[in-house]
Order: C-alpha cells, then structure tokens, then sequence
C-alpha cells in the first residue's frame, strides 16, 4: 500500500509539472523603427498581427504549431524558431529585421543559433565563388576555415533545439558537398573567366527594336549583360529591380543589354513581353537558345545570369551580382560608372 501511495504521488509530481509548462509562446521587444503600428508573426498554419505602441514596444501570447516562422514589419522580415513555452525577448541592433535580432529568455539559444548561420549565409563565406576562385590549396583552407566558423556557432549553442541542429546539419552537409562536388570544373571556369580577360562575343542577335545587334556595337561602354527567358520565374522577379537599376544609370557609361534564351517557339511571346513590360534598355534574341555559341562559351546551364563587361570587351565579373543586390549599384559606383 505505500509503494502503490509512492508511485501515485510521483505520477502526480510529474503531471503538475507538465501543467506548468506554458502552452504558448510569449513575445517582447521594442523596434528601433518609428511609426510602426503593428508586426506580423506567421508560420506555415499561423498568423498573427501584433500591435506596436507609441514607443515602439510589442509584447503578446501566442499559441502555435512548432517551427520555424516569420517576423515582419511589411517587406522587412526575419524568420524564429517558435516553440510552444518559449519566453523571448527582443533586442533589434537596427531599423530593420534584417539587421539583426539578439535574444533572451527560453528560447533564446536556438534562436540566436539562427542569427548566427544568417549572419553566415549574408557573407563571403556562403558565396561558392569564394570557393572557387581560389587554388587548391587556398580552397581547402578556406573549406576549413568556415567549417570552424560553423562548428564555433554549434559549440556556444547549448541546448539548441534538435529539430534546428538536425536541419542545420543536413544544410551544412549539402552546402559543403555543392562546394567539393563542383570544384574542379567551376576553378577552371573562374581561371577562364578571370576577370580582365577577354570577353567571349555575340554577332548579330535579333534586337526587338528592329535589325540586329553585336557586342561589339557596345564598344567603349561597360556591358550588364542579363540572360535571361520568359518562362524562368526568378529571372521575371529580377526585372523590376533591373528597372530601377537602368533609370538610376540613365544616361550614364554603361549598357543594360539583355538576352533571351527562349526556343524559337516562344519568339512571339518573347516580342508580347518586352512590349508588355516595357522592359528597357538592349532586348536581344539568341540566335539558338541554349545552344547559342556565346551561351555556351559561357557555360551557362541555369538562368538568371548576369555578366559585366568593361569598355574593351574584357570580362569584370562573369557571373555578376543580381540587379537586386546592393553589391551590385556599389560595383557600379566604384568603377565610376
């Protein structure tokens, strides 16, 4: 009888423990932001807007479904890992989300893990072309060098939730077999292509505004080369950034020339688009699509791709920033574009 009255009341320990565990999240901060009314938190089956005060200052309960979810102030946003429980405060170190988030309470671990490997994919480091740039020797060492930047971030991470490191895990697995299985043929494609050599050439490519265009009627320009599709999605999702990038550089030393690698069969709807789009600056046709022989000599295989040419037909960069990077506009400025 009192093994039966022991077992009972620890039964009865553990069940009001578990009763103390929160069934909610709680969120605090104050954004740096001014003017903010209210923030958005949404997950894969949950949404919730937050109001923001005078001050700045959020704080709610929400009650949700594990995993990874946004925070977001319209287009400015940043992703949690929210757990039925977790307690976390706040702490932006600038204007927007982007810039960064320190976090306290329960919670906070695995969260600040995650501002860790953004910070990461945000640098050089996360750039394969840092890779690949680089000879044999100078690219097993910086392989190292990053994977004990990543293996620093596990260490200080004490606790971090399983299902983050099991997906962090199998995240860094993929990016390091991208960078190893692809080095050998992407080096010899960065030695081709280094800058400051000689441009492979386009002749005579259908112009939408009629006749027919070279690269070297560009002569004495730098050359944004944009190739490019109607049926490619991130390639459409570029252009209005390619816009803004052409007004800011109007009149300005450099051309904005872009190729279509669509088949024969989509040439209509390749003319329908640009006239649609209004798409600005050079609108070109390839001459046979991927099998085109500048397409090729580049070893282009997957689109968008963006090339910078100098005023001599020499190569800068062969796989150019995207119009929608900030690189890209400081790239520009740098050159005295």
């Amino acid at each position: 009888m009192r093994k039966t009255s022991l077992i009972f009341a620890v039964v009865l320990l553990i069940t009001s423990c578990n009763n103390n565990v929160k069934e909610y999240v709680t969120l605090k901060g104050t954004l740096k932001a001014t003017g903010v009314e209210k923030i958005l938190v949404q997950g894969s089956s949950f949404s919730k807007e937050i109001k923001v005060d005078s001050n700045g200052q959020f704080s709610d309960t929400l009650k949700i479904t594990d995993g990874v979810h946004a925070i977001a102030n319209g287009n400015d946003r940043t992703t949690l890992y929210l757990k039925n429980g977790y307690d976390l405060e706040l702490e932006f170190k600038g204007e927007k989300f982007s810039k960064g988030i320190i976090f306290t309470g329960n919670g906070a671990v695995t969260n600040n893990f995650m501002e860790d490997k953004r910070s990461f994919y945000m640098s050089d480091l996360a750039n394969p072309k840092t890779y690949f740039k680089l000879e044999k020797e100078a690219y097993e060492a910086k392989v190292t060098e990053a994977k004990l930047v990543l293996k620093g971030y596990k260490e200080k991470a004490v606790g971090l939730d399983s299902i983050i490191n099991s997906m962090d895990t199998r995240n860094d697995e993929m990016f390091f077999g991208y960078i190893h299985d692809n080095y050998e043929k992407m080096h010899d494609n960065v030695v081709r292509f280094a800058k400051g050599n000689v441009s492979p050439v386009f002749t005579n490519y259908e112009n939408s505004n009629g006749g027919t265009s070279s690269l070297s009627d560009f002569k004495g320009k730098y050359v944004y080369i944009d190739v490019w599709a109607t049926w490619c999605a991130p390639c459409k999702a570029e252009i209005p950034h390619l816009k803004a990038l052409e007004k800011d550089f109007h009149g300005k030393n450099i051309e904005f020339v872009s190729i279509s690698v669509d088949m024969p069969t989509a040439h209509e709807k390749w003319v329908q688009m640009v006239k649609d789009e209004n798409l600005g600056g050079v609108q070109l046709f390839a001459d046979n699509n991927f099998e085109s022989k500048f397409i090729s000599e580049y070893a282009i295989n997957s689109i968008p791709r963006f090339i910078l040419l100098d005023p001599e037909g020499n190569i800068v960069d062969a796989d150019a920033d995207r119009p929608s990077s900030p690189k890209l506009k400081e790239l520009f400025v740098e050159l005295g574009i």
